[in-house]
């Protein structure tokens, strides 16, 4: 029983010793101002995903009057590739490589960058058998769905990364 008194104290003194910290909360800059989101596809999920997301990390969603001078958050791009990785012995894909590649920028109020324009990659694995053909479908839409949520997770990451670091003067 004291050894149990013993072994925590040191398990949580090693934690500590060596550099391990959670991730804290989003920041972006305060005089970043209103924020647009523009897709490339008016109708994606990304862009509404990375508008909560902006909001949840406190920064103001932008207006029709605000006019032209706000902060962009452009989605310059977005695809998806499916790329079968393995086949069955008569030449039918059973696993497929799903993919997804975003292109994206942050540019200030006054028209200079914030984040420069780069790309982001995700993938995932998965399998479709060819008796079960209706529910890898589903597991695909699902592959989908979270792929676009780690998406905007990955660009606020960046931006708050970027902005944080270079003091949001980026030239």
């Amino acid at each position: 029983m004291k050894l149990r008194f013993l072994v925590l104290p040191l398990i949580a003194a090693l934690l500590a010793g060596c550099g391990f910290h959670l991730r804290g909360a989003l920041n972006l800059p305060a005089h970043l101002g209103p924020v647009r989101v523009v897709a490339a596809d008016r109708y994606s999920p990304l862009g509404d995903l990375l508008a909560q997301g902006l909001r949840r990390a406190g920064a103001q969603a932008a207006t029709a009057a605000d006019g032209e001078q706000v902060a962009t958050l452009q989605i310059v791009s977005e695809h998806w590739a499916d790329t079968p990785i393995s086949h069955d012995p008569n030449g039918r894909a059973q696993e497929y490589m799903l993919r997804y590649a975003v292109v994206f920028s942050l540019k200030r109020a006054d028209g200079g960058v914030a984040v420069p324009q780069q790309a982001v990659e995700l993938s995932r694995d998965y399998l479709t058998p060819v008796l079960d053909s209706v529910g890898r479908l589903s597991e695909r839409e699902r592959l989908v769905q979270e792929l676009q949520r780690e998406m905007a997770t990955a660009i606020l990451r960046r931006t708050d990364a970027v902005t944080s670091s270079a003091g949001d003067i980026v030239q």
